[in-house]
């Protein structure tokens, strides 16, 4: 029998106030484009997928992802973004902090140290706020949304009929909080 996997990925997740304002202006962008608003409760900025892992890793995981170090910083939520692609409106940054990218890489490192394979697609840091979107223009500039990040968190995927909900299994500090 095959083992049991557990769908996973690294995340930022935001504090109420931030995801009030995300909310906020996934409702502002849904005036504007249609499309299915992501619930305000699964609102989160992915920093790492992993896909499907044996659940028997999870253990190790979360003790290997405690010794990451990273630096907290601010991100500034200061540009909606479209993906025709695949309809999907977004928050991101002009300005990416650098201990993001650095937190990011770290990640990657400690990820391939055990051996867990994770995609190599260019990082583009994003919060996604509609879902099957249709956008014929310009999107109007976001009011920044100042999201001050403390931690990262391990979460997992759990797809239903119902759509996606996400547990939290792990989080970790940022240094300098």
């Amino acid at each position: 029998m095959a083992e049991a996997r557990r769908r996973l990925f690294l995340a930022l997740w935001p504090d109420e106030a931030v995801a009030g304002a995300l909310d906020a202006a996934g409702l502002a962008a849904h005036h504007l484009c249609g499309g299915r608003r992501m619930r305000r409760d699964t609102l989160h900025l992915t920093l790492v997928f992993l896909g499907d892992v044996e659940a028997s890793r999870v253990p190790g995981l979360v003790d290997a992802l405690g010794a990451v170090e990273g630096d907290a910083f601010r991100l500034q939520l200061d540009t909606f973004g479209y993906w025709r692609h695949n309809h999907i409106v977004w928050a991101g940054c002009a300005e990416r902090p650098a201990a993001l990218d650095g937190l990011v890489q770290a990640l990657r490192l400690r990820l391939a140290a055990l051996d867990l394979s994770v995609a190599e697609t260019g990082f583009v840091p994003h919060v996604t706020l509609l879902r099957k979107a249709a956008v014929a223009g310009a999107l109007p500039a976001l009011g920044p949304i100042a999201w001050p990040v403390a931690e990262f968190v391990l979460m997992e995927s759990c797809l239903s009929d119902a759509g996606a909900s996400y547990r939290r299994l792990a989080g970790w500090r940022l240094q300098g909080v």
